[in-house]
């Protein structure tokens, strides 16, 4: 035992075995201590919230909007704060300085991190702006979908293929809501010109006058019958117009097409019918041309 140091030799082995221990079990404790704190404080906002403990105060998209950012907010606090009290049981640093640290990190790191804040600003703004809200249809720059949760820093859209897009809250320059007001659902219809425009107008207007009354609240203003809007070359075309509640204008549109192509059936007026026809020269002429060359 000669060739080990004397300072390494007298060292207190045991003591540090057990500083290394506690300062372990102290951040375990700090970690179950943090996730228990975040757990309960979701079950608290979702109680409050999203399972409308307060549907006297906040609509329902307003409420899952306002769930969904504090969630983030609160992950983001308590992780720093774990992470603060990591660093001082382990390096026996004062929590001020940690902070004081922290905070001419943060400055120096604001000059290369401007698009993060940019971000954080932007999600605050669509928020207390109420650009819109989570569960609601929007189209932000070239994406679109329903927005399924908001962030601090991003927004995700689940669009109709089930496709999820994360756009960053400082990117979103534009907004359109197709969830805000009324909505209009538009359909238009071809026929022939050889058929009776007017009898298929009374046919469509019978078909809008069955559905609304079957949609009932849904519509805002009954479907009518606008005429002819345009002439085709084959074709004239009927339009229909009608506005709803947001979200049921494409519901609409459909029933709408249904109806209105089944009554017309019925009725015996054609709707146009679309062939493609291959001219081919035929194989026996072919062969015989060549035949001739041959000859």
């Amino acid at each position: 035992m000669n060739w080990i140091p004397r300072k390494i030799a007298v060292y207190d082995w045991y003591g540090l075995g057990w500083s290394v221990l506690n300062a372990i079990l102290y951040i375990i404790v700090v970690l179950v201590v943090a996730r228990v704190t975040y757990a309960l404080i979701i079950y608290l906002l979702r109680r409050l919230l999203v399972e409308r403990e307060v549907k006297h105060l906040l609509d329902e998209r307003k409420a899952n909007t306002i769930f969904s950012l504090v969630r983030s907010m609160t992950f983001y606090v308590i992780s720093f704060t774990v992470v603060v009290h990591a660093l001082k049981r382990l390096f026996n640093f004062d929590t001020s300085t940690i902070l004081a640290s922290a905070s001419v990190l943060g400055v120096a790191l604001g000059f290369g991190s401007q698009s993060l804040v940019k971000d954080i600003i932007g999600g605050f703004f669509i928020l207390f702006e109420n650009q819109f809200s989570v569960g609601e249809y929007i189209k932000a720059g070239e994406f679109s979908g329903t927005v399924e949760e908001m962030g601090i820093r991003a927004t995700h859209l689940r669009d109709w293929g089930g496709e999820l897009h994360i756009i960053p809250n400082g990117s979103i320059n534009a907004v359109t809501n197709f969830s805000r007001g009324k909505m209009r659902a538009l359909v238009d219809i071809q026929i022939p010109y050889d058929e009776d425009l007017d009898r298929a107008m009374e046919v469509m207007h019978s078909v809008c006058e069955e559905v609304s009354l079957e949609f009932g609240e849904k519509i805002v203003e009954a479907p009518t019958v606008q005429g002819v809007i345009q002439f085709g070359e084959r074709n004239a075309v009927l339009r229909v117009v009608a506005y709803t509640q947001n979200n049921e204008q494409w519901a609409l549109e459909r029933e709408l097409r249904r109806r209105i192509y089944k009554e017309l059936m019925k009725a015996g007026i054609r709707t146009p019918q679309f062939q493609s026809i291959i001219v081919t020269e035929p194989m026996n002429r072919s062969l015989n041309n060549d035949d001739d060359e041959v000859r």
